[in-house]
C-alpha cells in the first residue's frame, strides 16, 4: 500500500512539473510573438527563456492585493534587472541641491487633484527604444507643456535634436551624465528646439547635429529647479506645468508595473537613475499620488504612465531633482 501511495505521489508531482513547464513554453512562445522577439541562437534563446520563467514566476506570485499595485509582463521579460538598468536606466547618482529662488515664495492655494492630460498640455506617450538616455524625453515633454499653457499650440519637439546637438560629452543614446538641466540649458542658449517633424529620430541613436533655426517649435526664457527632497516644492511646481523628474527605477516591481499607486518601500530616496515626466496629482481610495509619464511606450505601466506614491516621505526620490522650464 504504501509502495502504490509513492507512485501515486510521484506520478502527481512529474504531472505538475510537466503541466507548469508547458505553461512556461506556452506563454515564453506568446511572448515572443507579441513583442517580436527573435534570438541569434538556440543557446541564448534558451538563456533568455530561464530569465523568462524567473520574471514570470515572479510577477505570477505578486500579492497586488497586500502590495496595493499590480505587475503584468512586458517587453522586458527577457532581462535579468541588472541588463534592464544597463540598457534603459542611467548610473544612480546621489542628488542634493539648493532651490531656485522663486520656489521659495510663500505657498498659494492649490487643487486637491490636478492633471495637466486633460487641460491638452501633454503630448502622447513615447518610447526611448534601445537609446539609453531618458532625459530629452522628459525635456521635451515638460517643454511642451509649458509652451502649450503659454497660449501656444501643442507641438512635438525634437528628442534627436538633443541627443545630438546638447553638450553631454558625445555619449549621446548612452545617457552619460546629462540631466533635463542640461536640455533646458542647451535650449535657453540656442534660443529654441525643433519640432520632431524637421528633426526625426536617427535610427542609429545619434549623429552630428542637425539644427536649424526654421525648424524651432519652441523656446525658453529659464527653469526651475525645486527644493531637493521637497515634495510640496514639486506640487507648487506642477501647478505651473509638468515638471522633469528623476526616480529610483531600480526595482523588479518598477520594470514590471502595471497599475494602481506605485508603493515600494525598497527604493531610494536619494540614489536615483531614470528621468520621468510629473503631470498630475490625486488620492485615489485614501492614498496621495503622483501622475507620472514614462518613456517606454504605451505597453508598459497603465498605458505608458505610473501613479507614484506622494507624500511618503519622497519616496524613490520623486522629488530628489525635479525641474520645470519657464517659456
Amino acid at each position: 500500500m504504501m509502495m502504490i501511495w509513492s507512485v501515486f505521489v510521484s506520478l502527481l508531482l512529474f504531472s505538475v512539473v510537466r503541466a507548469d513547464r508547458y505553461d512556461d513554453e506556452a506563454a515564453w512562445n506568446q511572448f515572443k510573438k507579441d513583442y517580436q522577439k527573435e534570438y541569434s541562437n538556440p543557446i541564448e534563446e534558451q538563456n533568455r527563456f530561464n530569465i523568462f520563467k524567473d520574471n514570470l514566476h515572479f510577477v505570477s506570485t505578486w500579492d497586488h492585493h497586500s502590495k496595493g499595485f499590480s505587475l503584468a509582463m512586458n517587453r522586458f521579460g527577457d532581462l535579468t534587472g541588472s541588463e534592464f538598468a544597463n540598457l534603459f536606466l542611467r548610473s544612480q547618482r546621489n542628488e542634493h541641491r539648493n532651490a531656485s529662488l522663486d520656489t521659495l515664495a510663500v505657498s498659494p492655494a492649490v487643487p486637491a487633484s490636478l492633471d495637466w492630460r486633460t487641460k491638452g498640455a501633454v503630448g502622447p506617450v513615447k518610447d526611448q527604444g534601445q537609446c539609453g538616455a531618458s532625459w530629452p524625453f522628459v525635456v521635451t515633454g515638460a517643454v511642451e507643456g509649458a509652451w502649450f499653457i503659454a497660449g501656444h499650440r501643442l507641438v512635438q519637439l525634437s528628442e534627436q535634436n538633443l541627443i545630438d546637438c546638447a553638450e553631454t560629452g558625445g555619449q549621446g543614446c548612452t545617457g552619460g551624465f546629462a540631466t533635463a538641466d542640461t536640455g533646458f540649458q542647451y535650449i535657453i542658449n540656442n534660443h529654441g528646439i525643433d519640432t520632431s517633424a524637421s528633426y526625426p529620430p536617427d535610427p542609429n541613436g545619434s549623429g552630428p547635429c542637425r539644427f536649424t533655426v526654421a525648424g524651432i517649435g519652441a523656446t525658453i526664457s529659464s527653469y526651475v529647479d525645486t527644493t531637493s527632497g521637497d515634495e510640496n516644492a514639486l506640487l507648487l511646481g506642477l501647478n505651473k506645468g509638468p515638471v522633469s523628474v528623476v526616480v529610483d527605477a531600480s526595482q523588479a516591481s518598477f520594470q514590471f508595473y502595471s497599475g494602481g499607486v506605485y508603493d515600494e518601500p525598497a527604493c531610494s530616496s536619494v540614489s536615483v537613475d531614470h528621468d520621468m515626466l510629473a503631470v498630475g496629482y490625486g488620492n485615489l481610495n485614501g492614498v496621495d499620488y503622483w501622475i507620472v509619464k514614462n518613456s517606454w511606450g504605451t505597453s508598459w505601466g497603465d498605458a505608458g504612465y505610473i501613479l507614484m506614491s506622494r507624500n511618503k516621505n519622497n519616496q524613490c526620490g520623486i522629488a530628489t531633482d525635479a525641474s520645470y522650464p519657464v517659456v
